[in-house]
């Protein structure tokens, strides 16, 4: 199969954009997660992972795949399995028939990660375009990786059907018809309009700029006395931002590329200041984030009162950003 793969900044916008430009759509892992609404925040105290809450930096998994059909004209087929017997067999059979094979997985089951990277995280997308004829062991495309990678199949097998929260159930997703290069124009605005309503006017006061302020209120209730619990509390946050798909820098600094390249497409020069302004809040996320670890690792005195006070900055760089954005789209 002729299959080029290609490294990226986040999973789920990597692999969709090989899997567009393998289509014949040559989409940046920028644009496809601008196109798709992607950037959001949410703290999510009711979801666990590994026993603490959920904080998220983006949209839910899926979301980029999904969100990314309406303005493409992209079909895709999404196909989950009770059993994991099951699951394989359907991805050989996809494979036969010269499909490249979006999967979810669990970083923890993937053998060529490196192991100070494989936790429990079941949302960890990767491509299958084919499979090792000596060793019959799979070849993945991971865009965390710069170059493809091979995994077998038992370790396949596994990551696929793991448990826990996210759970991927054999998550198979594939394109049943060709994308089609979109009307700019009209797309990017919607896009950069629903990405707006995301962070400033969602219903529930835990996702957007209102979640952020919600996580500052958990860091403030934080037990002083509880050192120990503070620090997991804390250390959870950082490596979901740090560690986990990006991250909220991460995440921020993508969207900026997005705004960017829609610059170029659109002519507008304000989304190219807009972009500056993001590059900046982002910057103030992987400040948060390190002065955050400093706490944890004890270079610093631990002080949640900061924390907050920092995380409530970033709120309302955040708020104002949006409103701005709004107004230029």
């Amino acid at each position: 199969m002729d299959f080029q793969h290609s490294q990226a900044s986040h999973c789920e916008s990597g692999v969709m954009s090989t899997m567009l430009r393998h289509h014949g759509l040559p989409l940046s892992e920028p644009m496809a997660f601008g196109l798709a609404s992607a950037l959001s925040f949410a703290y999510l105290p009711i979801v666990k992972i590994n026993g603490l809450p959920l904080v998220s930096y983006r949209m839910p998994p899926k979301f980029i795949i999904k969100g990314l059909q309406k303005p493409l004209g992209l079909t895709m087929r999404f196909e989950t399995f009770r059993d994991p017997a099951a699951g394989t067999r359907r991805l050989d059979e996809l494979l036969g028939e010269g499909h490249i094979v979006g999967m979810q997985t669990s970083v923890f089951w993937l053998p060529y990660m490196p192991e100070d990277l494989r936790f429990h995280f079941n949302a960890h997308n990767v491509l299958a375009y084919g499979r090792d004829t000596a060793s019959g062991d799979y070849r993945l495309s991971d865009p965390v990786f710069d170059a493809p990678v091979t995994c077998p199949p038992e370790a396949l097998q596994k990551a696929r059907f793991a448990k826990g929260a996210l759970a991927p159930k054999g998550l198979l997703y594939y394109t049943t018809g060709k994308p089609s290069e979109p009307d700019w124009d009209k797309v990017i605005p919607q896009a950069i309009k629903k990405t707006t309503r995301i962070m400033l006017n969602a219903p529930l006061p835990i996702i957007g700029t209102r979640g952020i302020r919600r996580l500052a209120g958990a860091f403030e209730r934080l037990d002083a006395n509880a050192v120990a619990q503070s620090k997991l509390f804390i250390g959870q946050v950082v490596r979901m931002q740090e560690e986990i798909g990006t991250g909220g820098g991460g995440f921020r600094f993508i969207y900026a590329s997005f705004l960017q390249e829609a610059a170029a497409k659109l002519a507008r020069s304000r989304l190219d200041e807009l972009a500056e302004n993001l590059i900046d809040i982002g910057d103030e996320w992987r400040e948060f984030a390190l002065i955050a670890a400093r706490m944890i690792r004890d270079r610093e005195p631990l002080d949640p009162a900061k924390l907050a006070a920092k995380l409530r900055q970033i709120a309302d760089r955040e708020q104002a950003f949006f409103l701005d954005l709004r107004r230029a789209a």
